[in-house]
């Protein structure tokens, strides 16, 4: 009897533990889908207590609703895509073009880890760069 209730949780155990496991592994590495923003990098900074990581602030301009609140006579306003970035190599070329139009690759995630970064989005490519036209 005590045989068959140490298999038992044993299997249990194992079976939790794979759980655990797939659900480690789709909330933090799965990536869940990419793509490309555009709009002006208004902040880059390199920010943390123990992790230090590369945060960012790009502002898109658009369009809204009037639904939203603050919003008055016009339905112009700014949209703001904060992420963070993990490479090196495009940290240190965003560093020299805040306040510039930028095109960046972004992966997101269904969460952050404190070693990339403080949001889901990770930028891991810059697409191109340009002056904001004022």
């Amino acid at each position: 009897m005590s045989k068959k209730k140490g298999s038992f949780w044993a299997i249990f155990i194992a079976i939790l533990v794979v759980a655990l496991a797939a659900f480690c592994f789709f909330k933090f590495y799965f990536v869940f889908g990419d793509g490309v923003k555009a709009g002006e990098l208004n902040q880059f900074t390199l920010k943390g207590y123990v992790f230090k990581t590369y945060e960012g602030r790009l502002i898109q301009a658009g369009f809204r609703s009037g639904a939203h609140v603050g919003v008055t006579d016009s339905n112009m306003g700014s949209y703001v895509f904060e992420f963070s970035c993990d490479n090196q190599a495009v940290a240190d070329s965003l560093m020299r073009c805040s306040g510039k139009q930028v095109e960046l690759h972004y992966k997101e995630y269904l969460g952050a880890l404190p070693w990339r970064g403080m949001q889901k989005y990770v930028v891991d490519k810059i697409l191109s760069v340009s002056e904001v036209s004022k």
